[in-house]
């Protein structure tokens, strides 16, 4: 199975890499959509969990290779990896993200740049890993298993690390529904390794890569534009996790302010519409590309040739 597709922004090559998979509620993914409905789009396993991708993109900069989102990462209990069906060994590396990275000819040490959309563990896992540590399933052993703090380290020693200044400081004061989402160890070390480029509101990162605001899945939310060429590529991160989240009122029940989520959406799918732009899924178990039309008053999946 391939770990990447690749597709072209203009004159910027870019990929998108299979970081693995987790297994999520499906009524918890798609909020008030009644199951008869969503099943169609995703059937649910006996646990009534989806398979969603644990998808990044990686970008062909003349800065240096950026990469956006980085999975799950290799750092999670056997628990906790059992509650949310995470499936991400890598075969050559810590986790399968590494692998992607192979198959698409980089190494982790290769990136400049890390952009996360936000702080959540299935975004931002994969910002820093346990040293020398596989993830649970595959690879190497851990070098000290008895040991109940294992050394973490930024998975991208060479990387700025790109966030929203207003989702890091959310990260850091959680409460009873926010708290199983933010894990500290996924952030934290970057602030002490002293690696964060921190962003206010939509902007450009680098020369034809920039963010805009799209919030109500947490309220500082980022999607990443890739822009190139007159051509335009969205990664959409959890706004629309999946083309079976296109249409405007199926929106996630795991989302801190759905009407602002429905706002953000409408928005955003309205000028990729308009705009013909490429959009990427992030947690879409099947289709990692595509664009959207118009359909009455919401929007569908239209699939695009990546040949």
């Amino acid at each position: 199975m391939t770990l990447v597709t690749t597709f072209r922004v203009g004159r910027l090559t870019c990929h998108t890499l299979e970081g693995g998979r987790q297994h999520l509620d499906g009524g918890a993914m798609f909020g008030v959509v009644p199951k008869p409905l969503w099943e169609r789009r995703i059937p649910a396993d006996a646990r009534n969990r989806i398979p969603l991708a644990l998808r990044c993109l990686l970008v062909e900069h003349d800065a240096g290779p950026v990469l956006v989102d980085t999975a799950l990462g290799n750092k999670e209990s056997e628990k906790f990896r059992d509650i949310y069906g995470v499936e991400n060994a890598g075969t050559t590396g810590p986790t399968q993200l590494e692998d992607a990275l192979a198959e698409a000819g980089f190494k982790n040490t290769d990136i400049r740049f890390v952009i996360n959309t936000h702080l959540h563990f299935d975004h931002a896992g994969g910002n820093t890993c346990v040293e020398g540590q596989a993830a649970a399933g595959g690879g190497s052993e851990p070098p000290n298993r008895s040991s109940a703090n294992p050394p973490i380290r930024l998975s991208f020693p060479n990387a700025l690390y790109v966030v929203q200044q207003r989702e890091l400081e959310y990260a850091h004061h959680t409460n009873e529904r926010t708290a199983a989402s933010y894990l500290p160890h996924n952030f934290d070390p970057v602030t002490a390794a002293g690696r964060w480029r921190l962003l206010e509101g939509d902007g450009e990162v680098l020369p034809g890569i920039g963010v805009i605001r799209s919030p109500g899945h947490v309220p500082h939310h980022q999607s990443i534009l890739v822009r190139d060429g007159g051509e335009t590529a969205c990664f959409l991160g959890d706004l629309v996790p999946t083309s079976a989240h296109l249409p405007l009122p199926w929106i996630m029940g795991y989302d801190v302010e759905p009407l602002v989520s429905l706002e953000s959406k409408r928005a955003v799918l309205t000028r990729a519409e308009a705009e013909a732009w490429t959009l990427v899924f992030e947690h879409d178990p099947e289709r990692p590309l595509g664009r959207v039309v118009k359909d009455g008053k919401s929007f569908v999946y239209q699939a695009l040739d990546t040949r």
